[in-house]
Parts: C-alpha cells; sequence; structure tokens
C-alpha cells in the first residue's frame, strides 16, 4: 500500500520526485519554466492519476508503476524506458519513443501517438487501444493485443511469439521478419505484408494491398480473405485456404494454396513448386 500522497501540485525541476518509493500522486502537473527531465527516476510502487506531463523522460528504471487517466504531450518524448511491471490505462502518450526496453508492460483503453514506441520490449499487453506511429513494436518479444487499431508504417517488424485478435491494422511493410506470430479475426491493410517471415499464421482474417507474404517459411492462412492482393506468396513456403478471389499468385515455393478465384497464376521459377488449387482442381499458369 502507498504510504505518501502528493495531490495538486505542479512540478518543473529536475527529478522532481527522483528515487520515491510508496508513493500516490493525483492531479498533478509536470510542466514549466525550469524544464526539468526525469520527473520519477529510479522510482519503485508509484502510482499516478490524473495528471499531465510536458517534460521529458518521466519514468526512466522504475518498477511496479500504475498510470491512469494521465496525458503525455508531444513534448513528453521517451516517457518510459528501461521500467517493469507498469500498468496504463484511460491515457494519452503522444510523445516520441514511449516505449523502450521495458517488461510486463499493460496498456488498456488509451491512445498512442508516437512514432518508433515499443522498442525491445517484452511481454506487452495491449487492448481497446489506439495507435498512429512509425516503427511500432519492432525488436519486440510476448505481444497479446486486443482489439488495437493502429496506423502507421514499418510496424511488428523482427518480432516474436505474438498474438493479436481482433485487432484493425493499417500498416506498410508490417510483420518483416516476424517470427512464432498468429493474427486472428483482424484485418491487416498495407502493402507488402510479412516478407521474410517465419511461423507466421493469419486466421479468419482480412488482408489487403500489394505483394503481401512473399519470401516466407512456414506461413499459413485459414480463411481468410485477401482484397487488391497481387503478386501474392513469391518464394514462400505457405499452406493457405483463402475464401475470397485473389488478384495474383507469383511462384510460391512450396506447399498448398486453395482459392475460390484467381485472375492470374505466374509460375515462371524453375524452383517454384507450391501447388495453388482453385476451386477445388489444381491449376498451373
Amino acid at each position: 500500500m502507498n504510504d505518501m500522497i502528493i495531490k495538486n501540485e505542479t512540478f518543473d525541476e529536475e527529478r522532481a520526485l527522483y528515487g520515491s518509493r510508496d508513493i500516490t500522486v493525483t492531479d498533478c502537473r509536470f510542466d514549466g519554466p525550469a524544464d526539468g527531465e526525469s520527473a520519477f527516476k529510479e522510482s519503485r510502487n508509484v502510482t499516478v492519476k490524473n495528471s499531465f506531463f510536458n517534460l521529458r523522460y518521466p519514468f526512466w528504471h522504475d518498477d511496479k508503476l500504475v498510470l491512469d487517466n494521465i496525458e503525455m504531450t508531444e513534448n513528453c518524448r521517451a516517457a518510459l524506458w528501461y521500467t517493469n511491471d507498469a500498468t496504463i490505462s484511460n491515457s494519452k502518450m503522444h510523445g516520441i519513443k514511449a516505449l523502450r526496453e521495458c517488461s510486463n508492460i499493460k496498456i488498456e483503453s488509451s491512445d498512442i501517438i508516437s512514432p518508433e514506441f515499443g522498442w525491445s520490449v517484452k511481454d506487452i499487453e495491449m487492448k481497446d487501444t489506439t495507435v498512429q506511429g512509425e516503427y511500432f513494436m519492432m525488436r519486440s518479444d510476448r505481444l497479446h493485443f486486443e482489439n488495437v487499431t493502429l496506423k502507421g508504417k514499418y510496424s511488428f517488424q523482427y518480432i516474436t511469439d505474438s498474438v493479436f485478435e481482433n485487432c484493425n491494422f493499417d500498416t506498410k511493410d508490417a510483420f518483416w521478419h516476424a517470427k512464432n506470430v498468429v493474427v486472428r479475426n483482424s484485418v491487416v491493410k498495407g502493402e507488402y505484408l510479412a516478407w521474410y517471415c517465419e511461423n507466421v499464421t493469419f486466421e479468419n482474417c482480412t488482408i489487403i494491398g500489394t505483394q503481401p507474404l512473399c519470401y516466407c517459411k512456414g506461413l499459413k492462412l485459414i480463411n481468410c480473405k485477401m482484397i487488391d492482393a497481387d503478386l501474392a506468396f513469391e518464394k514462400s513456403e505457405v499452406e493457405a485456404t483463402i475464401i475470397s478471389p485473389v488478384v495474383s499468385i507469383k511462384n510460391p515455393h512450396s506447399g498448398s494454396i486453395s482459392v475460390p478465384e484467381v485472375s492470374e497464376i505466374i509460375m515462371d521459377d524453375a524452383s517454384a513448386s507450391g501447388k495453388i488449387i482453385v476451386n477445388g482442381m489444381e491449376k498451373c499458369a
């Protein structure tokens, strides 16, 4: 249980609450002419509610945070780094690089506008949240997202061991080099989806955009729709059941692709041996 309560205060000095232990901060502002950094650096067991952050680096090297109904402006850059065991809810995170080298973080019912968010993080849960930003969650492990809406570019590159459910992603070059990932009941829109990925499964998804799913290993699609998908599956090892027409399929390396209709099959690479089954019958180029 937190021992100290700080309420209705404004802090702008350097390291204003550095090294705090067992405190609750509510209805406070971290803003002002002193322009101080690192308000809660090296703190532990801290709860912050209904507060405003307009200064840099507030939560570095912290453990056991609860952040509820807080606003981080675009000036609140690099807000959480090297921090473990945090819960963030009903909050705005609008500064660049808002999560780095963190673990065991839960984010719910929040709004994120943050380029380069979530690099090299582990064990992240995100639910009922909207996101805008480029290079989202790069090189991160063990992500579990539910009902997350994302708009950006170059998302989820080099991630591993992750699950995404009931999400809507509008993101170019997503899931490149991803490994051991499942995406269920989601919409994924964007060009060049998931190139060079390994052991990635899309189940009951809608995939939208040009040249998806090339150079993949262990790729699976289960009851998926593909819209505006041309030159799909080039050089990929794939097992796919697709329930919508596909514009074109090009040189799948191996496996089997089942579709109700495909406008063009391109098999001009001698090493391409994937089967393409159209409405129950195997087809050639």
